[in-house]
């Protein structure tokens, strides 16, 4: 209609926070802010329906839009600045850039669960010993039961379905903290990973193998190697399922009654139970499915490692917890998306690798390097908000 009348559009959204004052109820009264987003103007130049779908592109660009612009365009300055710098160590060749889905295809699918569950205002730090368990659990019984390789796929969905049951019980209907619980999680499933088997070892299963070993091919980003043959550029399976994970996850968020009650509980609680949401069950389900995506992810981390050990993703829940903050996911709640969360997987394993091409190849350096990156990506979401709150109410 802005369009047909030619007459801009004034973006208003209401933002609900916890005042400091308590009601008769018990629980803190709602301030709510109304803020005002600069005009969009339609062009003259152009057609209504140009007109109609550039104003909508432009209304959809809030604040965390702006966050998760910040992280995709630091990403590629990031990648730019690897492959000019690090050109002889083949930085800048295709494969080196679709290495950062194939190392990285289970952690994919990892911080897509933990940030759905940041979204409500929870935590996860289970997950990265669900992912060690799953492998160990599926290297054992191919290895060692004879089962087959696709029957095994069933004990790592089963396995993440427990762990996102139980868990997401004790915290929303136990009210017990999300921390604790998962904490609690952590410890278990890393003894109990000890405990199927002590010693590391790979898997020699026939079909397994050959699974493993399938390789995609990427038509059209291939390179010559030193010898002057032509090398095609490949992903793994797990990639695959990890790029349909992400596209699932993203779509439920984005489009559905869930994805937006998974916003609305991380939001305001109580705003939340007021519009008819389903509190507990919505933070059940988000823990249900952090679970679910720890038990595939285990799945998509064994088909790249083909190999049981206790040591597997270790610290793998820190770096989906960090991978999901760069993308702008806040701890608080409410805010946070899935593309965001995927560039932040790229930007951390991007990291790595510069760290590693400029031959400091000790782990403390890629701490502190991905550190400072936590520390500015939070002092600039701190800015954004603390800003876009001033001109709301200015």
């Amino acid at each position: 209609m802005a369009a047909r009348n030619n007459v801009p559009v004034i973006p208003i959204f209401i933002t609900m926070e916890d005042s400091k004052l308590i009601g008769e109820d018990g629980f803190n009264i709602q301030e709510y802010t109304i803020n005002v987003e600069e005009p969009i103007y339609p062009d003259e130049k152009i057609t209504e329906k140009e007109n109609t779908e550039i104003m909508k592109q432009k209304k959809k660009m809030t604040s965390s839009g702006f966050l998760l612009l910040i992280t995709i365009v630091l990403f590629f300055a990031m990648y730019a600045a690897g492959m000019v710098i690090f050109a002889d160590k083949g930085f800048a060749k295709p494969q080196m850039f679709l290495n950062l889905f194939v190392s990285n295809a289970g952690l994919l699918v990892i911080s897509c669960g933990l940030t759905i569950v940041m979204i409500t205002g929870g935590i996860d730090i289970s997950v990265g010993s669900v992912t060690a368990l799953v492998c160990m659990v599926m290297a054992d019984l191919m290895e060692n039961k004879g089962v087959s390789a696709y029957v095994a796929v069933l004990a790592a969905l089963l396995i993440g379905l427990a762990f996102g049951v139980v868990q997401g019980f004790l915290v929303t209907y136990m009210g017990i903290q999300p921390f604790i619980v998962t904490l609690a999680g952590m410890f278990f499933a890393r003894g109990m990973t000890s405990i199927v088997h002590t010693d590391p070892f790979n898997v020699q299963n026939e079909a397994f193998v050959k699974l493993k070993d399938t390789r995609v091919i990427v038509p059209g980003m291939g390179s010559v190697n030193r010898i002057g043959k032509y090398v095609n550029a490949y992903v793994e399976i797990g990639v695959i399922v990890a790029i349909l994970i992400v596209v699932i996850m993203f779509v439920m968020l984005r489009w559905t009654k869930l994805g937006r009650s998974f916003y609305a509980v991380g939001g305001n609680r109580q705003s939340a139970l007021m519009l008819g949401i389903n509190v507990k069950k919505t933070r059940f389900l988000a823990h249900l499915l952090s679970g679910l995506l720890a038990g595939i992810a285990g799945y998509v981390y064994f088909l790249h490692v083909g190999s049981g050990a206790a040591t597997h993703a270790s610290g793998m829940e820190m770096n989906a917890i960090a991978s999901s903050i760069i993308g702008g996911t806040m701890l608080t709640g409410g805010v946070g998306n899935i593309i965001g969360t995927f560039f932040g997987v790229l930007s951390l394993s991007t990291i790595q690798n510069i760290v590693s091409s400029a031959g400091l190849d000790q782990a403390w350096w890629t701490g502190i390097t991905i550190a400072a990156m936590l520390c500015l990506f939070l002092v600039v979401q701190s800015i954004v908000m603390s800003r876009k709150k001033k001109l709301s109410k200015g």
